[in-house]
């Protein structure tokens, strides 16, 4: 994984340092208590390159068997829409969200609705549904 700085501002845009953004997260130093958090962090994961975080936060019913990422895959910027549910006292909740990505040149957008449950106390994706 490419590790960011822990000073440098943190790639899901939220305008915090990464150390006390996302990298409190993927460091397993703390659970995010929203699923908004988990959104973020998982998008900087993938930014990152950071398989372990995504499968270490992926429900094990829906994680594929294995997960290979695109270091061509640049992604740029991310938009929560909207969100559901998904609070520290929640047990599942959803998240919309635009993420927008550079490959070979050309510009792309992905944009999902992605599904959480709760399970002991930590978030886990489950799975999403893409729009348009």
């Amino acid at each position: 994984m490419a590790e960011d700085s822990g000073n440098a501002n943190c790639r899901c845009l939220s305008g915090e340092q990464y150390g006390h953004c996302c990298g409190r997260f993927h460091s397993g130093a703390s659970v995010a208590a929203t699923v908004e958090q988990l959104m973020r962090s998982r998008y900087t994961a993938f930014a990152l390159l950071d398989s372990e975080y995504l499968r270490r936060t992926w429900h094990p019913r829906t994680a594929p068997a294995d997960l290979e990422l695109d270091p061509d895959l640049q992604w740029r910027r991310l938009d929560i829409v909207s969100t559901a549910r998904g609070g520290p006292l929640d047990t599942e909740g959803t998240v919309e969200f635009k993420a927008y990505f550079r490959q070979d040149g050309e510009r792309g957008i992905l944009h999902e609705t992605s599904r959480f449950v709760r399970e002991d106390g930590r978030w886990l994706y489950v799975d999403g549904q893409l729009h348009g």
